[in-house]
């Protein structure tokens, strides 16, 4: 029985074939997606803590204290995005003998809690940026890989003297693998970023809207 015949696109062979910016180009990917990966996979617990602690707000206000509704936002909001605002604003009218505090109470107010809705927007929104880089530039970094494979294929061909097109075909073929590379660590990381951007609107919306009931009710007392 004849051997079976050899797989001529495979990535064995390409990885063989290349040279050093072809290696470099394939480890670079392998990173994006391990980082991306890491980061999809931890951003999408840390938002489901921030949605599972979106219903304890309604339990702060039905709390029969200012105490006991923190403590028990406090409790339910483990990744600190609701809690800070009413903690932080009762300790900021409590600072009279600063400098904050020689502002109106309705001026405390609106300051403490635009504070706290920047950072709880920083918190929420953070590393995005990278999920959205590694989803633009992936694609392109394998689509560099497979130029770079093409050229290292045409020119080996151009040194043999003789143009066949099962040499071409090969090498031409395992090139285009980097670009299918790229798309597979884009595809999730884009997707991905998308969905924690529509969960970022809705969160920073609830947020907005707690921090206008908060602002009635302590400027209100």
């Amino acid at each position: 029985m004849a051997p079976p015949a050899e797989n001529p696109f495979s990535i064995a062979r390409y990885w063989e074939q290349g040279d050093a910016i072809g290696h470099a180009v394939a480890w670079l990917l392998l990173a994006m997606s391990l980082v991306s990966w890491f980061f999809i996979l931890s951003k999408a617990y840390s938002t489901w803590r921030v949605r599972s602690a979106a219903g304890a707000v309604d339990a702060f206000w039905a709390a029969p204290t200012l105490d006991d509704g923190i403590a028990l936002l406090s409790h339910a909001d483990r990744e600190g995005v609701y809690a800070p605002l009413p903690t932080h604003g009762r300790a900021q009218l409590a600072a009279a003998s600063t400098l904050a505090g020689e502002m109106s109470r309705d001026e405390q107010v609106i300051r403490i809690l635009r504070q706290q809705i920047t950072r709880s927007t920083h918190r929420v929104e953070g590393g995005l940026t990278l999920l959205a880089s590694i989803g633009a530039t992936a694609p392109f970094v394998g689509l560099l890989g497979t130029v770079w494979g093409i050229y290292h294929a045409l020119a080996n061909v151009s040194t043999s003297g003789a143009v066949q097109i099962d040499k071409v075909a090969g090498p031409v073929g395992e090139a285009l693998i980097m670009t299918g590379f790229g798309l597979v660590v884009a595809i999730p990381a884009v997707l991905a970023y998308n969905a924690f951007n529509r969960f970022n609107r809705v969160t920073l919306a609830e947020l907005d809207g707690f921090a206008h009931d908060l602002h009635s009710y302590f400027t209100g007392k």
